[in-house]
C-alpha cells in the first residue's frame, strides 16, 4: 500500500513539462513500444459516424489493440432523438453521461422493465442481453460513453432484427400490419430522430430532480 500523509501527497505541483514530448521519452536497448502495443489512441482525431439525430465514434481492439477486452462508443444524441432500442450479447453496459439530460428504459426478460433519468456526471448500468434505449430529454446534445467489456463493440438492433426476420413470423407473433413491417429498417440506425416535443413532455430533464432521491 502506498503510504499517505502530509509528507507523501498523491497530487502535487511539479515543474513545467517540455513542449516537445521527445524530450521526455526514455527507452532502453529494447526500443519503444511497437505501434500495436501503443498505450495511447487519439480518439479526438477519429471521424464520427454521422446519422440523422446524432453521431457515434467507436473504440475497441480493432483500433486500439492493447485494450484487448475494452470497447466503447462515444455517442452524441440530439434533442428529441434517441439511441435506438438494442442489446449487447456478450457484455454488460456501463453508460457514463458527460453532457445533457438522458433517460434509459431497460427491459429484463421475461416481463420486467424500469426507466431511469440521468444528467452529466451520472453512470448507468445495463445487464448483458437486456434490451434498452437512451432518449435525449433535454434541450442540448446528450453525450455519453457506452462501455463494454468485449473484444469488439457490437449490438443487436431490435428494429433491424425484426426487419430481417421472415415477414410471416413477425406478423404471426406481433400481429403487425404490412405497412409497419415495410418501414422497419434493414440497416442498423444507431440513433433515430423523434418528436422534439418529447423535450417538453420530459420537463427538460426536470424529472431527474424529482426522482433523484429514489434512484
Amino acid at each position: 500500500m502506498v503510504p499517505r500523509g502530509p509528507d507523501t501527497p498523491q497530487i502535487f505541483n511539479g515543474t513545467p513539462a517540455p513542449k516537445d514530448i521527445k524530450n521526455q521519452t526514455v527507452t532502453s536497448s529494447a526500443g519503444p513500444l511497437p505501434i500495436n502495443s501503443s498505450y495511447t489512441y487519439h480518439w479526438s482525431l477519429q471521424q464520427p459516424f454521422q446519422t440523422p439525430g446524432g453521431s457515434v465514434k467507436v473504440l475497441d481492439p480493432q483500433t486500439f489493440p492493447i485494450a484487448a477486452k475494452f470497447s466503447a462508443a462515444l455517442v452524441t444524441v440530439q434533442p428529441g432523438a434517441m439511441r435506438e432500442i438494442h442489446w449487447h450479447t456478450t457484455s454488460d453496459e456501463w453508460t457514463y453521461f458527460l453532457q445533457g439530460a438522458g433517460r434509459i428504459t431497460v427491459f429484463q426478460a421475461p416481463s420486467a422493465s424500469r426507466t431511469f433519468d440521468f444528467t452529466a456526471g451520472d453512470v448507468g448500468y445495463v445487464p448483458q442481453a437486456a434490451s434498452h434505449y437512451v432518449e435525449n430529454v433535454g434541450d442540448e446534445d446528450l453525450i455519453f460513453l457506452e462501455v463494454l467489456q468485449a473484444p469488439k463493440f457490437s449490438d443487436i438492433s431490435v428494429a433491424t432484427w425484426l426487419a430481417l426476420t421472415p415477414r410471416q413470423v413477425v406478423k404471426d407473433t406481433l400481429h403487425l400490419p404490412d405497412d409497419v413491417i415495410d418501414r422497419l429498417p434493414k440497416e442498423k440506425q444507431l440513433i433515430v430522430t423523434g418528436n422534439r416535443n418529447l423535450t417538453a413532455l420530459a420537463g427538460n430533464g426536470s424529472a431527474f430532480e424529482e426522482t433523484a432521491a429514489y434512484r
